[in-house]
């Protein structure tokens, strides 16, 4: 029997290769001699750098750039040297959860230091570049990742504008004739989670900037701003990516990316997923177990365990999710290629007591459900 394991983290409790490791305990309890194969996966969001790093094998590298706040920090970035491939995760550089709650001010946090993880890519000699966008801190279209790789934005006075998404209500100027021209030969592919455009009430502000600090003030104001910015594109590329599915993901780094860039917006799961060669992993497996913090309607929009239930499907193999809890919707999941979905909890519990007790349940959980399996005629 081989058992494939590849479960994204399970939020505040284990990383994605300490849940598949519990995964394999549990499989190996019931059955010693299967095989199991791990494959840690994420989403675009958080984990998604280890995930595939530890899925292809990566050179881990860290260069040293400015966090959302423009204070010196370390950052990690994925190089794949015989490919020529950089793994690039914003939050790295420009997190949210590098930033203390009352750090938290989507006017002025900025993306300058994904744009520095961007120049130690190309001076690597990158030519490929995945970009994963989960977990930003920011709301400025990228307008600082632009600042850091050559670009000039300059106020009505030419005076280079502040950080943050806010200060691009006073643009005037555009200068691209300072970007890296290594650009024009990268390939960039941007994993996004969500399908928000760069504006308007599904827009990066509305939807996401509260959660960066934005009052309801501040949203407008930065709604305002970025509408600005998206004007002022549009003129200096002749284009308009701002209704473009995925353009407001990470504060607007999806337009960013897409207008500035050129970069393909896939769901990140699909994209962690072909770079862990998953279509060959299929082939070999008998069963497929995966799992996540909580499984409910929601994650119909590209949530791991729906990307790799989706997959299996197509391979023809059954998928077991596993997880924290089975919230509004689940069943739902059943049409994507879910061929079973099991809670954690063996009882009444904490949530304390279940984050605790994550490993311990999931073990237990694959040893139950490879002994149902072996009882089969």
């Amino acid at each position: 029997m081989h058992v494939l394991l590849c479960p994204d983290s399970f939020k505040d409790a284990l990383g994605a290769q300490d849940a598949a490791d519990a995964m394999a305990r549990g499989i190996k309890r019931a059955l010693p001699e299967a095989r199991t194969e791990t494959c840690p996966l994420a989403d675009g969001g958080e984990g998604s750098l280890e995930a595939l790093i530890m899925a292809t094998g990566a050179e881990r590298r860290s260069v040293g750039v400015q966090d959302a706040l423009g204070r010196p920090a370390t950052a990690t970035w994925g190089w794949l040297g015989a490919e020529r491939t950089a793994f690039i995760e914003l939050a790295e550089a420009s997190g949210l959860q590098q930033l203390k709650p009352a750090e938290r001010d989507a006017r002025t946090t900025t993306t300058y230091g994904v744009g520095e993880l961007f120049g130690a890519a190309l001076d690597a000699g990158a030519k490929k570049a995945l970009l994963l966008l989960g977990g930003s801190a920011t709301n400025d279209a990228g307008a600082g990742m632009l600042a850091a790789l050559g670009a000039r934005l300059l106020d009505a006075d030419g005076k280079a504008l502040a950080p943050g998404g806010a200060a691009l209500a006073e643009l005037d100027t555009l200068d691209l004739s300072g970007l890296d021209p290594r650009l024009a030969a990268l390939q960039v592919e941007a994993a996004v989670d969500v399908d928000n455009p760069l504006l308007g009430e599904r827009g990066a502000s509305a939807v996401f900037g509260p959660q960066k600090g934005a009052s309801p003030e501040a949203v407008k104001e930065l709604d305002t701003a970025l509408g600005h910015f998206a004007d002022v594109s549009a003129e200096a590329l002749s284009q308009d990516d701002r209704h473009l599915e995925g353009a407001g993901a990470a504060g607007g780094m999806g337009f960013a990316a897409r207008a500035f860039m050129g970069a393909t917006l896939k769901p990140g799961i699909d994209m962690i997923m072909e770079q862990a060669g998953m279509a060959e992993r299929l082939k070999q497996a008998d069963l497929v177990i995966t799992g996540e913090g909580k499984l409910d309607g929601q994650s119909l929009s590209g949530k791991t365990p729906i990307g790799v239930s989706r997959a299996g499907k197509a391979a023809g193999k059954p998928v077991v999710v596993l997880a924290g809890s089975l919230g509004d919707g689940w069943r739902a999941c059943h049409d994507e290629g879910v061929t079973a979905a099991f809670a954690l909890a063996d009882g009444p519990i904490t949530l304390e007591d279940a984050v605790a007790r994550t490993a311990e349940l999931l073990t237990d959980r694959c040893e139950s459900i490879v002994r149902l399996w072996q009882s089969r005629p």
